[in-house]
């Protein structure tokens, strides 16, 4: 084993686990990460709850207990998932302290069938962080157009947030618009802005897999050349964004009354590709002030052969805009990719939702109580 991981974090990577079940909570897996492999924070999504929740696997007794009491099964999804953040929020705590509120995150998301109804979105957020009720939890929200008003309107009333679901550079610098208008609520409410914290997950390798596809299509030389190019040249130009945007004169009175950065968050950085290396995601993505949010199968891989060389993004920006025009020059347009991959990415967590309240109201009803 390498010290990739320490090498990675001392680069001002902050590594984050993309899972989270109960059993990985009870075994004390978790904790062995913390300590073990520096993770300092948890991502989930419906599509990891899904699959945890569907094992069945450390969730007999609360199923049983919720049956009994003849509860909804949205209801039942919302006490078992919080129950696992909550648990995951507490065993991060002690990072949480140490970093001043920057790490120990845990990650919930609002229900993904709202991703297009601001007014609900906001609610739902205000109702997870609630029920939750720890000071390390972020609320995800999706970067769809009805998502901006409610990332403001969140951050506004002090709730943490993360951003999910971010393709494109465009929406990219609206999500980070949308943070900035809301600490500036927050600051005219009189809120501490210190204690707001906010990531904004952008999604790395479904770039590479929707454009890889059609520069497969199209089969020439030139098109060939430019595989597994585009996701690292979209997240590179993001962090370029965010370097603009926190050195701005609007961030400069922000930046005066203790307001956090909105640090990128590099998530889906898991190799679709077999083809590519597996740790392509975070070795070529290093810079300070990121996140990286690695399923186990990444944070495994890195550990064992990840190759840190210091800094992977200072000085690529005109390469990476090269790549991206090159693309573009090919016909396959930038703007029709990201739309379609936002589109798919909420489709695809509302059907993983969907999945979750079938499968979890069939456990119901198996566990309820005869009525003799």
């Amino acid at each position: 084993m390498t010290d990739a991981l320490k090498r990675l974090s001392d680069e001002g990577v902050a590594i984050w686990l993309d899972d989270l079940s109960r059993k990985r909570i009870t075994s004390g897996n978790l904790a062995e990460l913390i300590d073990q492999q520096h993770v300092v924070g948890v991502t989930t999504n419906p599509s990891i709850f899904q699959k945890a929740i569907s094992s069945g696997d450390g969730y007999e007794q609360q199923l049983a207990d919720l049956a009994a009491r003849k509860v909804t099964v949205e209801e039942a999804i919302r006490m078992i998932t919080t129950v696992d953040v909550r648990d995951a929020a507490d065993i991060l705590r002690p990072v949480f302290d140490a970093t001043g509120g920057q790490d120990g995150r845990v990650s919930i998301e609002v229900d993904p069938r709202l991703a297009h109804n601001t007014r609900a979105t906001t609610a739902e957020a205000r109702q997870l962080a609630w029920l939750v009720d720890r000071p390390n939890t972020l609320i995800k929200i999706p970067a769809t157009k009805a998502g901006l008003p409610a990332i403001t309107e969140t951050i506004g009333l002090g709730i943490s947030v993360n951003v999910t679901l971010i393709f494109s550079l465009e929406r990219y610098r609206e999500v980070m618009d949308a943070y900035l208008a809301g600490l500036e609520k927050a600051k005219a409410a009189g809120l501490d802005l210190a204690k707001i914290h906010s990531v904004a997950s952008f999604f790395v390798s479904r770039v590479d897999t929707e454009i890889d596809k059609r520069l497969d299509a199209l089969g020439t030389a030139g098109a060939k050349d430019l595989k597994g190019k585009a996701a690292l040249a979209n997240a590179r130009l993001a962090y370029e964004a965010y370097e603009e945007v926190f050195s701005s004169d609007r961030w400069s009175p922000l930046d005066k009354a203790r307001a956090n950065k909105q640090r990128p968050l590099w998530a889906s950085t898991g190799v679709k590709d077999s083809s590519y290396k597996d740790t392509l995601y975070v070795d070529d993505l290093v810079a300070p002030g990121t996140v990286n949010t690695m399923p186990e199968a990444t944070l495994e891989a890195t550990a064992d052969h990840g190759q840190i060389t210091g800094n992977t993004i200072a000085g690529t920006y005109e390469q990476a805009r090269a790549d991206l025009d090159a693309i573009e020059k090919l016909g396959i347009a930038y703007d029709d990719v990201v739309q379609l991959l936002e589109d798919e990415g909420v489709e695809k967590f509302a059907a993983s939702w969907n999945d979750l309240l079938k499968s979890t109201e069939a456990e119901l009803k198996r566990l309820s109580p005869s009525e003799a």
